[in-house]
């Protein structure tokens, strides 16, 4: 998750530089699918200055993968500016981004067609070789968070996604032709004992597609893994619980319910009798808040602080009562209810990150992080397929008994955490 948090850094930086730019094509009447397809006609450029290089027959003259190397860069900057011109200019579809998706995945396959006919062309076999198992593990990278994605999963995060394998490639490239014009195309680096040179100017660019090579199949793997663990968790969750027989049917309505039900003043009112929803102030560091029918009972996630204003790593967020419905005292949470539905799993990820999951489901996945921005810990999780800074959870209960309560929806609230932008989603139990 630290690696999340910075790219997210990375990104709000390189969009205070864009959006005046996002701006302009606007204004220009540039819809976000059409500068998708600017960025796969550069790409497809990249691919006939790659070919081009190839047909040229001089092997020291690296010059076409300098120049190849700048528009993979240049092209690559359009993957954000179409993103970018659909929410600054409100024209966000569901099939602009499967349409963006699509033509991301076409960009990258004509890249890596241009890298490999280049490469064989000049007889670089074993880097064309490299080449190519990357485009692999790139595609792979990508089919497996869509694969798990359309089996409820979350699948994002690993160390060679498409913005890293876009600046690696470019950077590498543009730095190949740079060095050949210092080095000269034809540089090699011998080890004393070796018959054959350990490095050469063409070096610059092929090392790099030898680690892309690695980590972009490494990152498939470790999403597939990931995946796995998910669907085992989901397996669990739904299969019967014979412990929870053992507790009473209070237990068992929580896994009837497949999430957050509540075992407390559960019983549904009319609609007409719902109560007004409060926003919780004046708590100190506080993170997100869950509310719920059929009364103003707010549960508030709080971050847990020692004396010394240090974070309690074995339970990093702690959750009580703001009873509303009764002179809205603060109240702490009952052990069932601790236990068996609005309790708190903390996993440490990594230094300053946590995955939470509430007792009750394991369907709504939240990570506490530091964010680099104002060094703060927020709470995180998917709204709307971006990734937000939660803000409250409701759960809306319609009927039912107060053991077995119909959950019709739970619905996410927060903030993109890019743009800031407010984000709302449904999701039914």
């Amino acid at each position: 998750m630290e690696t999340t948090a910075l790219r997210t850094a990375l990104q709000l930086g390189i969009y205070k530089v864009i959006n005046p730019f996002v701006r302009l094509l606007i204004k220009m009447g540039l819809t976000p699918n059409a500068v998708t397809v600017i960025g796969l006609a550069l790409n497809i450029g990249v691919a006939v200055v790659f070919i081009a290089g190839g047909e040229e027959g001089n092997r020291s003259d690296l010059r076409f993968v300098g120049w190849a190397g700048a528009l993979i860069l240049f092209a690559g900057l359009f993957d954000m500016l179409d993103g970018q011109v659909a929410r600054l200019g409100n024209m966000k579809t569901e099939y602009g981004a499967l349409f963006d998706s699509v033509l991301d995945r076409y960009s990258e396959l004509f890249m890596f067609l241009g890298i490999c006919y280049y490469l064989i062309a000049h007889h670089y076999f074993l880097s064309s070789l490299l080449a190519f198992i990357g485009l692999i593990g790139s595609m792979m990278v990508s089919y497996t968070r869509a694969r798990a994605e359309g089996l409820g999963i979350e699948s994002k995060g690993g160390l060679m996604q498409r913005p890293e394998r876009v600046v690696l490639l470019g950077l590498s490239a543009v730095a190949c032709g740079i060095g050949s014009a210092f080095l000269g195309g034809n540089y090699k680096l011998f080890a004393f004992g070796l018959p054959f040179h350990v490095f050469e100017t063409m070096s610059i660019f092929t090392f790099p597609i030898a680690v892309l090579a690695v980590l972009t199949n490494v990152t498939a793997i470790s999403r597939l893994l990931a995946a796995k663990k998910a669907l085992e968790n989901r397996s669990l969750q739904a299969a019967p619980n014979a412990s929870a027989g053992k507790k009473g049917a209070a237990v068992a309505a929580l896994t009837v319910a497949g999430g957050l039900v509540f075992l407390t003043q559960a019983v549904a009112q009319p609609a007409a009798a719902r109560p007004n929803f409060p926003v919780p102030t004046g708590v100190a560091n506080q993170l997100f808040y869950l509310q719920r029918d059929p009364n103003a009972n707010t549960i508030v996630g709080q971050l847990n602080l020692n004396e010394a204003g240090r974070l309690n790593e074995k339970e990093p967020v702690h959750v009580f009562w703001l009873r509303y419905a009764e002179q809205g005292q603060r109240k702490e949470l009952s052990f069932i209810q601790r236990k068996f539905a609005y309790g708190l799993r903390a996993t440490r990820q990594g230094p300053d990150s946590y995955e939470l999951r509430f007792v009750s489901t394991d369907k709504l996945r939240l990570y506490l992080m530091k964010a680099s921005p104002d060094n703060a810990y927020h709470v995180y999780a998917t709204i709307a397929n971006k990734q937000a800074v939660l803000e409250r959870i409701f759960v809306r209960i319609d009927g039912g008994t107060l053991w077995m309560p119909d959950v019709k929806y739970v619905e996410l609230t927060g903030r993109d955490a890019l743009t800031r932008a407010h984000l709302t989603e449904r999701r039914a139990l």
